[in-house]
């Protein structure tokens, strides 16, 4: 069976740097106040990097993602990432 996962995340936004590799956006880089948030796609894999205080947490990791989408509305930016996961067994 598979089951849609939907991570979202909503920080305010500083500064938003998105790196584009052979078309494919690959790291999503946002500074927020003191804090740096990432948002990292490797081959479909999604990895919310929260640095706090020079400490590095990974707070999601979504494997196997379709849908990658970041909407920032009135300095909030808004990580959306959907992930079909194989439930069954």
């Amino acid at each position: 069976m598979m089951v849609l996962v939907v991570v979202m995340m909503v920080v305010v936004v500083v500064e938003v740097m998105v790196v584009v590799v052979e078309e494919e956006v690959v790291m999503v880089v946002v500074e927020v106040m003191e804090e740096m948030v990432m948002v990292v796609v490797v081959e479909e894999v999604v990895m919310v990097v929260v640095v706090v205080e020079e400490v590095v947490k990974v707070v999601v990791v979504v494997e196997v993602v379709k849908v990658v989408m970041v909407v920032v509305v009135e300095e909030m930016m808004v990580v959306v990432a959907a992930a079909p996961v194989n439930n069954g067994a």
